[in-house]
């Protein structure tokens, strides 16, 4: 084989510090929009991109070529900074400082994709500290 394959998708979660609902619909297209913008830049390809008030949800596909915690810096770090200079949030905005990452078989891209674009439904019937609770459980084989 001449060539390489490789399918590495990413379910990326992370949430605003201490959950304040910083992410008002003002804010809301405009931040994922520079999250697009920084995957552009990057190299990464950001497939979809959605959440509510306190966090968001990134579906990544992946060269193996970065780590997911570089990924994660970046889109944070960027986004933290562009959100602060160009005085986007009325509030003090950060991120917290973890993530969850989940790897996605590439059959299960569409239903990953359905999950991130449906959050707002999702939340009025689970809250997301019980989701929290419940990626904290996947993970904690990986916790760091």
């Amino acid at each position: 084989m001449a060539q390489s394959y490789h399918a590495v998708w990413i379910h990326l979660v992370w949430a605003t510090k201490n959950r304040q609902p910083l992410i008002v619909p003002s804010l809301k297209y405009k931040l994922y929009d520079k999250f697009r913008e920084i995957a552009k830049d990057k190299g990464y390809h950001l497939d979809f991109v959605n959440g509510i008030e306190d966090h968001v949800h990134l579906l990544v596909g992946l060269h193996p070529k970065f780590s997911i915690s570089t990924v994660v810096k970046n889109f944070k770090g960027i986004s933290h900074t562009w959100i602060r200079d160009n005085n986007l949030s009325e509030l003090y905005f950060n991120w917290q400082d973890g993530y969850a990452a989940f790897s996605v078989s590439p059959d299960r891209v569409p239903n990953t994709r359905r999950y991130i674009e449906r959050q707002e439904e999702h939340h009025r019937a689970t809250s997301f500290d019980l989701e929290w609770q419940d990626y904290q459980f996947q993970a904690a084989v990986y916790k760091d």
